[in-house]
C-alpha cells in the first residue's frame, strides 16, 4: 500500500470567497500530492498568482506562486492508502498532464454544472476537484460517491478512510 495526499485549501482570494458563498464549506480548492512533504501539488487553478483568469493544469508549491501570494491560506491535508498499482497509474497520469499541460484548461462551465447538479464534462477541461476525482477514478481509486464532474472539495472530507494529517495554515505545515 502507498499513501496519496489530498490538500484542501482556501486562499481567501476574491474568487475563492465567491465560491465559498455558494458552498458554505471551509475549503474550496483541491490538490493532490504523492509525498508527505507536499513538495509539489497537482491541480487545476491559477497559472499566474496575480491573475485568476489564466488557469489550467498547475504544479503548485506550498511556498511559491498562489500559495506564496496568499500567505494565510488555510488547509487540511488528508491521506489515503491505495494499492501500489493504482498509485503507479496515478503518477503516470499526472506525468501525462505535466507533459501536455498546455493542452489543458480550466472548466469554468463545469463549475456552473456543479451548482446546477448537472455534470458538464468538456474535453481537456477540469476544475480542481474534478481533476483530482477523475485521475483517482481512472486509477481505480474509487473512494468518492459522486461523478468527478460533480465533485466538490468537501467531498474528499467525507471519504470514510480519510486520515487528517494536518489542519491549519499551509505555510506552517511540516512533516
Amino acid at each position: 500500500m502507498k499513501k496519496i495526499y489530498i490538500v484542501l485549501s482556501d486562499t481567501g482570494s476574491l474568487f475563492t470567497r465567491s465560491i465559498k458563498l455558494f458552498t458554505r464549506k471551509p475549503y474550496n480548492h483541491a490538490s493532490i500530492a504523492f509525498d508527505p512533504s507536499l513538495e509539489t501539488l497537482y491541480s487545476f487553478g491559477r497559472r499566474q498568482a496575480n491573475n485568476p483568469f489564466i488557469a489550467g493544469f498547475v504544479e503548485e508549491k506550498k511556498d511559491d506562486g498562489t500559495f506564496k501570494k496568499f500567505k494565510n491560506t488555510n488547509c487540511v491535508v488528508l491521506s489515503f492508502e491505495v494499492e501500489q498499482e493504482s498509485y503507479q497509474q496515478l503518477q503516470q497520469t499526472v506525468r501525462e498532464f505535466i507533459e501536455h499541460k498546455d493542452q489543458y484548461h480550466y472548466n469554468l462551465i463545469g463549475l456552473l454544472g456543479v451548482m446546477l447538479n448537472r455534470p458538464m464534462p468538456r474535453k481537456n477541461k477540469y476544475f480542481c476537484s474534478s481533476f483530482v476525482a477523475e485521475i483517482m477514478e481512472d486509477s481505480e481509486i474509487n473512494l468518492l460517491k459522486s461523478s468527478p464532474y460533480l465533485t466538490r472539495p468537501n467531498h474528499f472530507m467525507e471519504i470514510e478512510d480519510a486520515v487528517i494529517e494536518y489542519e491549519g495554515l499551509l505555510r506552517d505545515y511540516t512533516l
